[in-house]
């Protein structure tokens, strides 16, 4: 699965959040954060979490 890095970093802007914030709040390694910030590949678990940290649906941040 592949979060939309444009849609995560504008996500990461909105909410003032770096990505050491995000991975205390997600449980989510901080280099898998930067990987999907990257513009890496995700497995659909490690997107959830992602999601859930930011309060936004996964279907919100994965490319189409």
């Amino acid at each position: 699965m592949r979060i939309d890095r444009l849609k995560f970093v504008a996500e990461l802007t909105k909410q003032d959040l770096t990505l050491i914030e995000l991975s205390k709040r997600s449980g989510v390694n901080r280099v898998t954060l930067s990987n999907i910030k990257c513009g890496k590949s995700c497995r659909e678990d490690i997107a959830q979490k992602v999601a859930k940290a930011l309060n936004v649906e996964v279907e919100e941040l994965i490319e189409k």
